[in-house]
């Protein structure tokens, strides 16, 4: 199944790579006061990094020689990626479909049927999600862990890819956008507000969820109707105001909808798994 829209384009330096700088898996763009070159190339020799924290940054090329890395999280987009001389790459990819058998199943989908299957899948592990989540005091699901979107904000965002990703490209509605939507983080605020979205909103769970359950079905009507033959039918409009002016089909389209579903349930599962630690 196709996600190309949304899809890390080669590393720099490689056959066909990007010649600027990708910041992050899913940025097309540094995004306002972002970009900063201060470090390209940058040496550093017997300094004291503990804490240190990249966020959506291009770390092609970097070499780390004789680290002590100790508590060290990664995540993001890897390509030939060593560890003590180790190419740990499709390791790590491997190791996440055993415990995300969904990430296989949305790779493999190649027909409508395989849409709705997909749908299916993504319907019944977000519904065991929000079953933990719902055990969970309501404060806890308006909290950050590690600085990642709290379970509210993840849910928002969802709202968000639904009605940018289904309904403004698949169903080619102008302004399908809910208030409560929550775009990723480098749209312009003042995009944003154009589209009718409050991103100083700190709406309820309550009203996070009916917006979710709306979004939901709307994605289950446009799969249950789905055929074959509509997969390639070119989306003309942009997911929104910003963004490249690209080719899109519909399979496309869909396409970025479940990779962002299954993506952030991998996330969302993970943090639930902190809150619910204490």
């Amino acid at each position: 199944m196709s996600a190309a829209s949304d899809s890390p384009a080669p590393a720099p330096g490689s056959a066909g790579g990007p010649a600027e700088a990708q910041f992050g898996p899913h940025r097309f763009y540094a995004g306002e006061g972002g970009g900063s070159e201060q470090f390209r190339g940058a040496r550093f020799d017997v300094a004291d990094l503990r804490g240190a924290r990249f966020t959506d940054c291009d770390l092609s090329g970097v070499t780390i020689r004789d680290g002590w890395l100790v508590n060290v999280s990664i995540s993001g987009y890897l390509s030939n990626v060593t560890v003590n001389g180790v190419d740990v790459t499709e390791f790590v990819s491997a190791e996440l479909d055993r415990r995300h058998p969904e990430r296989v199943q949305f790779r493999e989908g190649q027909t409508a049927d395989d849409v709705r299957a997909m749908w299916d899948t993504i319907e019944r592990l977000w519904a065991q999600a929000a079953e933990r989540a719902g055990r969970l005091p309501a404060a806890a699901l308006a909290r950050q862990v590690n600085e990642e979107w709290s379970f509210e904000q993840t849910l928002r965002h969802l709202v968000f890819i639904t009605d940018a990703w289904a309904s403004r490209t698949v169903l080619d509605e102008a302004m399908p956008y809910h208030p409560l939507g929550l775009p990723q983080s480098w749209y312009p605020a003042s995009s944003a507000a154009a589209l009718g979205i409050d991103l100083s909103a700190q709406p309820g769970y309550d009203e996070v969820l009916a917006a979710r359950a709306d979004r939901m079905a709307v994605m289950r009507r446009i799969v249950t109707g789905l055929t074959d033959d509509e997969l390639g039918r070119p989306c003309p409009r942009s997911p929104a105001p910003g963004y490249p002016d690209e080719e899109r089909t519909v399979i496309d389209c869909l396409g970025v909808v479940m990779e962002e579903e299954i993506e952030h349930y991998r996330f969302s599962v993970r943090d639930l798994a902190v809150l619910e630690s204490g």
